[in-house]
């Protein structure tokens, strides 16, 4: 596929093919506007993944106004489910503040919502959070952790820079049945862990980049029964589409690479991460799988 300019809003000119089994977006952030875009009406990016075989979607708030946009999202919404929590950066910064019980609260009334399927994201970021914020936002992934456990909802992950520490963590609290590493930024070493343990592991466009030689290999360890795709959009579009403002839309882009790593067929692929999505999430009472093309 040739390199792809970007439209107006910076969407690509040109869409992928479609997929020939109907798969989920697993991380989403439609409340999130990527600087000098216009906003992207929430039918509209639904109805754009749709007609490229991207029927469902995990919409995840992960912060006061996110969590609140995703809980009106997800009742209007069939295609979606939510997922809500404070992002491993906010937890540091509402702790100085003083308003960090109150948030948890707010975090912990909305995932009783029963379309909200996920707690997270949740983790570490040690990118952003210098020392002084490692141990507040250590315990806020424990609280995190707790939530997901008395709730029996799924677990999504953010792991920057901190990968022996989200493991440590993990083992330490007894991770949720349902664990996802979102957006996996481990090496081989890091992705045999993860599927030892039975997490689930999430590509994005990152592994299509040309500099992702570890982040392939690390692809190539995980059982397709322990495999999951998504966007972390706006951000992160995947080549050849690099530079346009990423979406549900371009996740063809990311299957279709994963296969060709993996030396599977895409509509084996396909099916894998769709009934993937369906186990760890549950069903979404909207548009269904395995819709062919």
């Amino acid at each position: 596929m040739s390199q792809k300019g970007s439209g107006p809003r910076g969407l690509p000119e040109e869409l992928p093919d479609r997929l020939p089994v109907d798969v989920v977006d697993n991380h989403v952030h439609l409340d999130i506007t990527r600087e000098g875009d216009e906003p992207f009406a929430v039918a509209d990016a639904i109805e754009r993944a749709a007609a490229v075989g991207v029927s469902r979607l995990v919409q995840v708030g992960c912060d006061l106004d996110g969590i609140r946009f995703t809980l009106a999202a997800i009742d209007e919404h069939p295609e979606l489910l939510g997922g809500i929590a404070l992002h491993p950066n906010e937890v540091p910064r509402l702790h100085a503040e003083g308003r960090l019980d109150e948030a948890y609260a707010e975090v912990e009334r909305g995932a009783a919502h029963e379309r909200v399927r996920v707690i997270g994201e949740t983790g570490l970021d040690y990118y952003r959070t210098g020392p002084e914020g490692v141990a507040v936002q250590q315990d806020g992934f424990r609280w995190h952790i707790d939530l997901a456990k008395r709730l029996g909802k799924a677990l999504q992950i953010h792991d920057r820079d901190a990968h022996a520490d989200v493991l440590r963590i993990l083992d330490e609290e007894g991770a949720p049945e349902r664990t996802v590493l979102h957006c996996f930024s481990g090496d081989l070493a890091m992705a045999r862990e993860c599927v030892e343990r039975g997490y689930h592991l999430s590509f994005a466009g990152t592994v299509t980049f040309k500099n992702a030689r570890g982040l392939r290999d690390a692809l190539t360890a995980v059982p397709l029964h322990q495999l999951l795709v998504e966007t972390d959009a706006p951000y992160l579009a995947p080549a050849p589409y690099r530079g346009a403002t990423n979406a549900s839309y371009l996740v063809p882009a990311t299957l279709r690479a994963m296969a060709g790593v993996l030396t599977v067929d895409v509509p084996t692929l396909c099916r894998a991460v769709s009934e993937n999505s369906e186990r760890v999430y549950g069903p979404w009472g909207g548009p269904r799988s395995g819709q062919t093309a």
